[in-house]
């Protein structure tokens, strides 16, 4: 059963957790300019961009309520499927690459217990670059009906910061929010050997919405 904040109505929108930092200081500057704008042409010939910018920000924190699918393994994140590789050890690796169009908020794939989240330091080049393997991530491990499942957040180029929302020995239901990675960056999940992909590259998904597995 989902857990009751991803069940909530769609359409309803929020804003991310994790947001503030870049969201109240464009918000404020936006909002100090358009105020003085009617009596100096400086402020607003900068009301206009600081505005836009704001706007931009409220967008991309965005974090809509879903209705979470049913299926063994969902999708974490919202983006594209970049490449489906399997894994020596017979499982396989679905990275998805996420625009900084798309909702950057990380959900859990499956019900379990979260073992393990790890920060691990990395560079910043484009994440939808080879040499991404070796970038900033967070590294989760859940204990599911399915054993141990994997999931990686890794930075891109602009987003410098990954905010997990739990802690290890928390107890997540399937399509639970987790956490934010600020701007472009990508996921990756590790399906267990036995697991058949249920995704091609390219397939767009959604978080908590997309099916990744199939029967």
């Amino acid at each position: 059963m989902p857990h009751s904040q991803t069940s909530a109505p769609r359409g309803r929108v929020r804003l991310a957790r994790g947001a503030s930092p870049w969201l109240l200081p464009t918000v404020a500057t936006a909002a100090l300019s358009l105020a003085r704008a009617r009596r100096s042409r400086r402020a607003a010939a900068i009301a206009v961009p600081t505005t836009a910018l704001a706007a931009g920000m409220l967008w991309f924190f965005r974090d809509p309520e879903r209705e979470i699918a049913q299926g063994r393994v969902i999708s974490p994140a919202d983006g594209v499927v970049q490449s489906i590789m399997p894994w020596k050890d017979g499982r396989t690796r679905v990275a998805i690459f996420m625009s900084p169009l798309n909702v950057h908020v990380n959900r859990a794939p499956l019900a379990g217990t979260v073992t393990s989240v790890e920060h691990v330091p990395g560079g910043f080049v484009p994440a939808f670059n080879k040499e991404s393997e070796n970038n900033e991530r967070v590294v989760w491990h859940f204990d599911t009906e399915l054993g141990d499942i994997e999931m990686i957040q890794i930075a891109g180029a602009v987003a410098r910061r990954i905010v997990p929302y739990i802690p290890r020995g928390t107890k997540v239901e399937q399509g639970e929010r987790i956490g934010l990675i600020r701007f472009g960056s990508r996921v990756d999940i590790y399906l267990p050997e036995g697991v058949e992909v249920g995704v091609e590259v390219g397939q767009v998904t959604t978080a908590g919405v997309t099916r990744i597995d199939r029967d």
